[in-house]
């Protein structure tokens, strides 16, 4: 009776875990830590939910990670030159999935290329935004800009040049943290909770929920822009079935704050191409937000 009960048992701890483990993982030498300390319950496991039927971006398909109920955040570190800026990465999927590749892990290559560091968050999904229909994604962006501050020396970072950088979705998350950062939405975990989340300085590529349709395009009244926020760069194009206007108003509400702002509008490229390059101009956008890092010194200056 003992020889059978042990491998069911045995049978079953295999079951579990492999239950549990994440439909997507990072390439090999990267470190990854998960955001919370203990294990969140999710109604189904974690899946790559991208099919042949999909849109194809550039030629290529794309990681769309459903059902993440365990956040983390991964490390991927220059190569070469480090001046010590560093990138939160946001990947969009309208809070349902995560463009894990296209805007993740695509994005990370390019920031590490002009000497970066990139933190790729892969934060909670489905329905967890935008903020205050549900609080999840906004309380792990919170929760990771205090830990990649909390890792700064060890990563070689520098604590005051920390920037995020979303995608649609996830560049909503970017305005949403750059504008809810004074107090955490949950009880203090440890000592990286007691260091500040704010950005310095914020990329939006095509966002989202900035704008409210349904309401003629006005401001979303819950991302309050004041003169605190962070130096913002917006890039989107005339076309987004998204609209445009999630660019506009937010561009006005920085201006009118005294927040500093560049805004890239394009006439032609619609949603969703990350940084893939296409025949479109706006594929263009990664030298421009490089300029923009120079510009306003987180990058060094050719001079320096």
């Amino acid at each position: 009776m003992r020889t059978f009960f042990i491998p069911l048992f045995t049978l079953a701890l295999s079951v579990s875990l492999l239950a549990q483990k994440p439909a997507w993982e990072p390439a090999p030498g990267h470190v990854t830590l998960p955001l919370w300390p203990h294990p969140l319950a999710g109604p189904a496991p974690e899946v790559d939910a991208t099919t042949a039927k999909d849109n194809l971006v550039a030629g290529k398909p794309v990681i769309r990670l459903a059902n993440v109920s365990n956040p983390t955040i991964t490390l991927y570190a220059p190569k070469g030159k480090n001046p010590g800026a560093a990138v939160v990465v946001f990947p969009g999927g309208a809070y349902r999935i995560l463009a894990i590749d296209l805007e993740g892990t695509e994005v990370c290559e390019w920031l590490n290329s002009i000497g970066v560091t990139c933190v790729l968050l892969k934060y909670r999904v489905p329905d967890s935004g935008p903020y205050p229909k549900s609080r999840a994604a906004l309380e792990d962006a919170q929760r990771a800009l205090g830990m990649v501050r909390a890792h700064a020396a060890e990563w070689h970072i520098d604590p005051q040049r920390i920037g995020v950088l979303g995608f649609s979705a996830g560049a909503h998350l970017a305005a949403a943290l750059s504008t809810h950062f004074d107090q955490r939405l949950y009880d203090s975990v440890d000592a990286a909770d007691q260091l500040s989340c704010r950005p310095d300085f914020a990329v939006m590529v095509y966002p989202g929920y900035l704008a409210l349709s349904e309401q003629n395009f006005a401001p979303n009244a819950e991302i309050r822009v004041r003169e605190k926020t962070p130096p913002s760069f917006i890039v989107q194009t005339e076309d987004d079935p998204v609209h445009v206007e999630n660019s506009t108003v937010y561009f006005l509400a920085l201006k009118n704050a005294g927040v500093p702002v560049e805004m890239h509008l394009y006439a032609q490229g619609g949603h969703g191409y990350g940084l893939r390059r296409t025949e479109m101009p706006v594929t263009a956008w990664p030298q421009n937000v490089e300029t923009w890092l120079h510009t306003i010194r987180i990058l060094p200056g050719a001079e320096q």
